[in-house]
């Protein structure tokens, strides 16, 4: 990353009391582009996913969620709520676990104030733990009552809402992955390819989405468009073959998993 140099001057006191300016130089970063912010945001999220058990058990039950909201057919409002409620509590720990570092960082010793601090972030997430809850139950009690065939005559007529759910099962694999293996950054490298997942999700889901008389058509030009990502990713060196093989494959199997059992 390139580097500028800022200027200043600073008065240096001899002994008989004569003053002399020295010229020091101060790096200064040059600012992070909206590729690097967006690596460092998921690199954040990774590496809390890492090291904190809470979030990982949170992750693991989001996926769990959100396949039992396309199993039960819920309605957009109530995906909506389920969506909220997962973001809040993913960042919910987030917050705490940042703060716990900082606490940690700054306070070498028991101090009484920083374990209020632990205390009330910890109180934070189990707010949002609890809440989550109570949108769950709301969202699933009556329907999990009702189970018949009209759950998936539902599904079947709202292919956005079951592609809305595999996109976002594609992308929290995608990090899940990246987490395990450790390599790359979330945006640039490393096992799978994020961008070729999305993109051969993207053209599975078209596929089954568009009606018959259209279907070889839309699919492949999506097919074609998937290819032409994966391609670029290839050719910028930002991943390898394998690595865009493997996301394009992960991509498109969870697509095809969800719509071949709910659909």
């Amino acid at each position: 990353m390139a580097r500028l140099t800022l200027p200043r001057t600073r008065l240096r006191r001899d002994g008989d009391g004569t003053g002399q300016q020295e010229r020091l130089s101060m790096p200064l970063r040059r600012a992070p582009s909206i590729l690097d912010s967006f690596n460092f945001a998921f690199e954040g999220i990774i590496h809390v996913l890492r090291t904190q058990r809470n979030m990982r058990v949170h992750f693991v039950v989001a996926i769990v969620v959100l396949v039992a909201a396309v199993w039960v057919g819920v309605s957009k409002l109530e995906l909506i709520a389920l969506l909220l409620a997962i973001a809040f509590v993913f960042i919910t720990e987030m917050i705490n676990s940042a703060l716990e570092q900082a606490i940690d960082v700054a306070t070498t010793s028991f101090d009484p104030l920083a374990k209020l601090a632990k205390d009330v972030a910890a109180g934070a997430v189990l707010i949002a733990t609890v809440n989550a809850v109570a949108i769950g139950y709301l969202v699933f009690a009556g329907e999990i009552s009702d189970r018949s065939s009209r759950v998936l005559d539902q599904i079947r007529d709202a292919p956005a809402n079951l592609t809305l759910i595999a996109l976002v099962l594609t992308i929290l694999v995608v990090i899940a992955t990246k987490a395990y293996t450790g390599r790359g950054t979330p945006l640039r490298g490393g096992l799978p390819s994020g961008h070729a997942a999305l993109a051969f999700a993207g053209w599975m889901a078209a596929t089954y989405v568009v009606g018959a008389e259209h279907r070889f058509l839309i699919s492949s030009i999506a097919l074609v468009m998937a290819f032409l990502v994966a391609q670029t990713r290839i050719e910028a060196g930002v991943h390898s073959a394998v690595e865009v093989a493997y996301g394009g494959i992960l991509g498109a199997l969870v697509t095809l998993a969800v719509f071949q059992l709910f659909s």
